[in-house]
């Protein structure tokens, strides 16, 4: 039996995950800030799937909380097999718009809280041979929009390099890059979905059907979609000042 664990698992995404992993069978470690979002999925996953569910409430911003879930993940009598860092942060505003302190609590979750939690799973991963990680990071970190680019390209990065490092020891390590997908993400941070053009939003379920047969091939990096692939692709190419006047989108 495997069991996977699950940061930002209530809704979007996460829930995808959570759902699916749930559904070929894997017990499931649910992480978000919300306690009683947390136990009213599990309790559905449970009776739905048959699987057990712990859950695990922890603020991925404060450095105490976290360490409650890296001490979860270096658990050697329950194992991870699975960590999926996909837990979100977002500002609707541009960089000198947004409070410092703002900026600085996006960043302890899309990267300290991520370089920490992969640290973590690492470790009895590679000791045992076996295991998987999926960072969730993001088309964004291609392109030129602020801090938040600038956090998932390290986490691109931090990738990249551990599914090269790791990799030959059993260990596959896959990046998953979407780009706008229908979930509550953005109308947390009042952003309405007609901020960007409709054919590049993409269905949460769908994306992440892709992501895990991506993982399970090996694959280092999951990008869904073709148009996305172009995105990305294309990014590579354009100048910088040219992919700025795109900065609006998915900000209105």
């Amino acid at each position: 039996m495997s069991r996977s664990l699950v940061t930002g698992p209530t809704a979007g995404i996460g829930l995808a995950f959570a759902q699916q992993l749930a559904a070929r069978g894997d017990d499931l470690v649910l992480v978000a800030r919300d306690a009683a979002r947390l136990e009213a999925l599990a309790g559905e996953l449970r009776t739905a799937h048959g699987v057990e569910v712990e859950v695990l409430r922890a603020d991925l911003a404060d450095r105490a909380q976290l360490r409650t879930v890296e001490e979860r993940l270096g658990d050697l009598q329950r194992p991870v097999d699975l960590l999926v860092n996909n837990a979100g942060f977002g500002l609707k505003g541009r960089f000198l718009d947004n409070d410092v302190d703002a900026e600085t609590e996006m960043l302890d979750v899309l990267v300290t809280a991520v370089m920490r939690m992969t640290h973590a799973a690492l470790r009895p991963m590679v000791a045992r041979g076996s295991g998987g990680v999926i960072n969730v990071s993001s088309v964004a970190s291609f392109l030129p929009r602020g801090s938040y680019s600038a956090a998932k390209a390290y986490v691109n990065r931090l990738g990249e390099w551990a599914a090269a490092e790791y990799g030959p020891q059993g260990v596959t390590v896959t990046t998953l890059c979407p780009g706008f997908v229908r979930t509550e993400f953005h109308a947390r941070m009042d952003v309405s979905q007609d901020s960007a053009p409709d054919w590049l939003w993409l269905d949460a379920d769908d994306l992440v059907r892709q992501a895990l047969a991506d993982h399970a091939r090996g694959r280092a990096l999951s990008i869904p979609s073709v148009r996305y692939k172009a995105i990305a692709g294309a990014a590579r190419l354009v100048p910088t000042p040219v992919l700025q006047r795109f900065q609006s989108l998915g900000r209105k």
